[in-house]
C-alpha cells in the first residue's frame, strides 16, 4: 500500500442506540492513532446535526427489499457490500463498528491487507476458522457485491438459515467464493466480553482488566456495551430486562474507568 495513499474508513448508524457523538469519537480515536491521511465515510439515514464536518455522510445503500424485510444486522454485512458504495469502487475500505475502542496505533493494520483480499477478525466465540467477527473488517469495494445480490434474491431462505447472525452469512459467502477467509493477526484484536471481564461472580467485585499489550482494537459486542462498561452496569434497564435468578451471577460489570483514557 502506498504510504501517501488515503485510508478510507467506513461505518454505519441506524436507530437511536448510537448518535453523532459516538461517530465523532470513533473518528477522533482513529485520527489519533494513525500517521496516515484518513477519510471517514458514514452511512446513515438518521439526522445527525452535531456530526463532525470532516466526516462524509451518505444515505444507507439502497436495497431492492423493503426496509421491514431487512433485519438490522444485514444492513451492515449485506448492504455495505454494494459495488457502488459511496463512490468508492476500487478502493480498499476499513469498516469499524461504533462500539469499538481504539487502543494503539493502526498504521500496521492499514498496511497489512494484500491485493484485493477480504480481512476480518477470527470470531472469539466460534471454534475453527469459518466465522468472522465483524467489528472490524476490510475489503475492496466492488469485490463483495455478490453478497448483497444473493441476499436480495434469497433473503427468506438466508434469514431462516442464519437468523440474526448476519456475520455468519457474510463469512459463509466469502468461504464459498474463495475457499477460506483471511484473518487479522490475533494479537491486534481483543473482546471486552471474553478478554477483559472477570469470570462469573468476580464481576461483582473486580474491575475489568485492560487488554493485553499489542491490542489495537477492543470490541464491545453484545453486553455490556462500551457506555455500560464505563458506567459499571450490564445494560440500560430500558434496553434489556434486568437479570434474574442465577443470571445475576455473571450479568454484572464494575465501572471501567480506564476506558476514558481512550474514548474521547
Amino acid at each position: 500500500m502506498n504510504e501517501t495513499e488515503t485510508i478510507h474508513i467506513i461505518s454505519i448508524l441506524w436507530g437511536t442506540l448510537y448518535n453523532d457523538n459516538d461517530v465523532n469519537k470513533l473518528f477522533s480515536m482513529i485520527q489519533r492513532n494513525t500517521t496516515k491521511e484518513i477519510r471517514f465515510h458514514l452511512f446513515s439515514n438518521e439526522a445527525l446535526p452535531d456530526l463532525n464536518p470532516q466526516i462524509l455522510k451518505y444515505a444507507e445503500p439502497t436495497s431492492s427489499l423493503s426496509s421491514e424485510n431487512v433485519p438490522h444486522n444485514y444492513r451492515k454485512e449485506a448492504c455495505l457490500c454494494d459495488n457502488r458504495l459511496g463512490n468508492l469502487s476500487g478502493k480498499r475500505v476499513f469498516f469499524f463498528d461504533l462500539d469499538v475502542l481504539i487502543m494503539d496505533n493502526l498504521d500496521e493494520l492499514f498496511e497489512y491487507p494484500k491485493a484485493d483480499a477480504f480481512y476480518i477478525i477470527n470470531d472469539w466465540n466460534t471454534k475453527g476458522d469459518h466465522v468472522g467477527q465483524a467489528s472490524c473488517y476490510s475489503f475492496v469495494v466492488g469485490t463483495l457485491g455478490y453478497i448483497k445480490d444473493y441476499f436480495e434474491k434469497n433473503s427468506e431462505v438466508i434469514i431462516e438459515q442464519f437468523g440474526t447472525a448476519s456475520q455468519e452469512y457474510l463469512s459463509d459467502q466469502v468461504i464459498q467464493k474463495y475457499g477460506h477467509m483471511n484473518f487479522w493477526p490475533e494479537q491486534w484484536f481483543q473482546s471486552f466480553k471474553f478478554h477483559c471481564l472477570p469470570w462469573g461472580i468476580l464481576r461483582h467485585f473486580k474491575t475489568p482488566n485492560k487488554p493485553q499489550q499489542g491490542t489495537k482494537v477492543l470490541a464491545f459486542h453484545g453486553h455490556p456495551d462500551l457506555q455500560d462498561a464505563l458506567a459499571g452496569r450490564w445494560s440500560l434497564p430500558n434496553l434489556k430486562k434486568s437479570a434474574r435468578g442465577w443470571k445475576k451471577i455473571y450479568k454484572a460489570c464494575k465501572p471501567t474507568e480506564w476506558i476514558k483514557d481512550y474514548w474521547y
